[in-house]
């Protein structure tokens, strides 16, 4: 069953939680080898959800972007791909190469860095700035299923920008919105 899911409002100032995780480059990846000079954004996705698929373009469009400000960015594939074979690291290994991602992308076996996150959906943004502080989690555009119009605002590279320019996200943060993430024991709230 397909869950629609809004992300919570942005705790500002949060720490980043560490992680270690395998990459699909084969190496393995820390939260500190992430991080970028001006913040990191640290992304919640999949390979099967339409709401991921719907922005993936426009994800490595703005990444790409943002590394040009400071801003690094990593993603995270929490799913358990028991539940959804689309969602393997055979996959992962696929759709980044596919898809050009310019940032490690990397399996949360355990779930465990999901649960840390406090992540709910795919995609979930966590954008935190050079001291490691969350400040913006909110969605990408106004896309949902569908990819929206290319001239609509670019909420999450705006902020982003912001957070690299003066350490701080914008007050005003509308959620993201997307499938739950596939939890090994059953949903978790």
């Amino acid at each position: 069953m397909m869950v629609s899911l809004q992300t919570p409002i942005c705790d500002f100032g949060a720490p980043a939680p560490d992680f270690n995780l395998p990459g699909v480059d084969g190496r393995d990846w820390s939260l500190q080898q992430c991080a970028g000079e001006h913040g990191l954004l640290v992304m919640f996705i999949c390979n099967h959800c339409p709401y991921v698929k719907a922005v993936q373009r426009r994800i490595v469009r703005d990444t790409k972007e943002l590394s040009q400000l400071g801003i690094n960015s990593v993603a995270i594939m929490s799913n358990d791909p028991a539940e959804y074979a689309e969602d393997s690291f055979d996959n992962m290994q696929r759709v980044a190469e596919q898809m050009g991602y310019p940032f490690p992308y990397l399996f949360d076996e355990t779930q465990a860095v999901a649960k840390a996150y406090g992540a709910i959906c795919t995609p979930d943004f966590f954008g935190y700035n050079a001291a490691l502080e969350l400040q913006y989690r909110g969605r990408l555009d106004e896309s949902r299923k569908e990819t929206a119009p290319s001239d609509v605002r670019r909420d999450l590279y705006e902020a982003m920008k912001l957070v690299a320019e003066t350490g701080h996200g914008p007050q005003e943060q509308i959620p993201s919105m997307g499938c739950s993430i596939k939890w090994r024991e059953g949903p978790t709230t």
